[in-house]
Order: C-alpha cells, then sequence, then structure tokens
C-alpha cells in the first residue's frame, strides 16, 4: 500500500503557522509554496526500514541491561484508511521522553534524570490486519521554555511510513484525561475539537496484562473526515 497525505481542512490538522506555538512563526513559509512536481522514483522508490524490522523492536523496555524507571504500559492499535480497514505492512515507529520527562538528546537539558535503560524510540511494522503494538513506558510532561510555566502533556510521537519514499506522515499521541490539554498550543493548535480528541488514546483494559502493564489503544487513520490530525498534512 502507499499512503496518502490527508487533505482535510486546516482545522483538523497542525497548521505550519500557529502563533500561540512559537517556533512556528520562525520556521513556517512566510510566502506560496512551490509545489515541484515529484518523480517517479520518489512515488514507487522504497522506504528504507521494514526490512530490518527485529522482533524485539518494538518493547522499548527490553532493549538494556536493567528495567527501565516508571510505568511499563502497552501501547497498541490499528493503522486503517478511510473506510476503517487495515493497513498491512506499514512502518510504524515511535519516539518520546522517559518517565520523568527526558529526551536523550543534547538540546534536552532539563534537569530531570536520565535513564540508563530507556532510548525512547521503537519500530514495528503491522500485521495483515493493520495492528501493531509497543510495549514502553509511560513518558512524564516536561517543561519547554514556549511561554510562562509551559509545559508538554504527557505524549508519545508516532510516524507512519509506506512503501514510497515520500509517504510518510507524522502525529503524536496523548493520554486521556491530562490536565495539561488547555494549556497546551501544540496539542490546541488543531482547531477541530473533534479532530483533536482524534489525539487522544483510549485506555483499554481488554489488553491490560494483570499484574504487568496497562493497556491503550491509538488508531491512526490515514485520511478521511475521521483522519489522525497530522503534523505534515
Amino acid at each position: 500500500m502507499t499512503l496518502i497525505y490527508p487533505v482535510e481542512s486546516n482545522a483538523a490538522h497542525a497548521p505550519r503557522l500557529s502563533p500561540g506555538y512559537k517556533s512556528t512563526i520562525k520556521r513556517a513559509p512566510q510566502k506560496p509554496l512551490i509545489m515541484i512536481k515529484q518523480s517517479l522514483s520518489e512515488l514507487t522508490g522504497p522506504a528504507y526500514g521494514h526490512e530490518t524490522v527485529r522482533p524485539g523492536d518494538s518493547d522499548l523496555t527490553t532493549m538494556h541491561a536493567g528495567e527501565p524507571i516508571g510505568e511499563r504500559i502497552i501501547v497498541h492499535g490499528q493503522v486503517q484508511d478511510e473506510d476503517g480497514r487495515g493497513q498491512p505492512n506499514v512502518l510504524v515507529e515511535l519516539w518520546q521522553a522517559n518517565a520523568c520527562g527526558r529526551y536523550i538528546h543534547v538540546v534536552d537539558q532539563h534537569p530531570a534524570p536520565l535513564d540508563p535503560n530507556f532510548t525512547g524510540a521503537g519500530r514495528a511494522v503491522t500485521d495483515a490486519q493493520g495492528n501493531y503494538r509497543f510495549v514502553t513506558m509511560k513518558p512524564g510532561a516536561y517543561p519547554w521554555g514556549n511561554h510562562p510555566n509551559a509545559w508538554r502533556p504527557a505524549h508519545i510521537h508516532f510516524s507512519v511510513f509506506g512503501h514510497a519514499f515520500v509517504a510518510r506522515l507524522v502525529t503524536q499521541m496523548y493520554f486521556p484525561g491530562d490536565p495539561l490539554f488547555p494549556y497546551d498550543p501544540i496539542f490546541n493548535s488543531v482547531t477541530d475539537e473533534k479532530a483533536r480528541l482524534r489525539m487522544v488514546s483510549d485506555f483499554d483494559l481488554d489488553a491490560t496484562v494483570p499484574d504487568w502493564a496497562l493497556a491503550y489503544r491509538f488508531n491512526i487513520v490515514l485520511r478521511g473526515r475521521n483522519a489522525t490530525p497530522m503534523e505534515n498534512k
């Protein structure tokens, strides 16, 4: 399958310019975009990574010698088209902060501890029904300097790849009931409330493993009226 970029209204997707999210002021285009026709190789060339995904790449809690700090969770769902049909063999990647709200990145100097047993990145390929599943740690909120006392709600970044080089979509998954939702300009840059709530996962008791990990379900809808809001629509 080949991913097709969504074409829904701006209210359903994060805009390039959102003044409340201050860094978009510097990076958003100031002039009309010039559309460059994609070459055949861009449209049909391979998306590298599908064949190199290993079974352990989807369990972020077993990638190091010890147990990561924090709350273990299961994040699972289905990659769907506009009619709710599961999309097989889609490469799904995630990256996130650790349980203390810290990324392993030189730019992140938030005064919270790094976890030597948690890198915060994983990969999986959807099965024949379009399902994916990760085991990870619930990320923490973190300050980000956008405005006074600015904190990002706990979230996980997702990207999905089709089989063309340019077929990549990026979104964020949030957790239900987060008190920081009203204060986060990134979350609220999606101005359509129903679309915004499609970025919030559902607690899934049926998928929870007793005495081991809570579960959250997050379906990623590629396009159509129920599309998951994307950052690169």
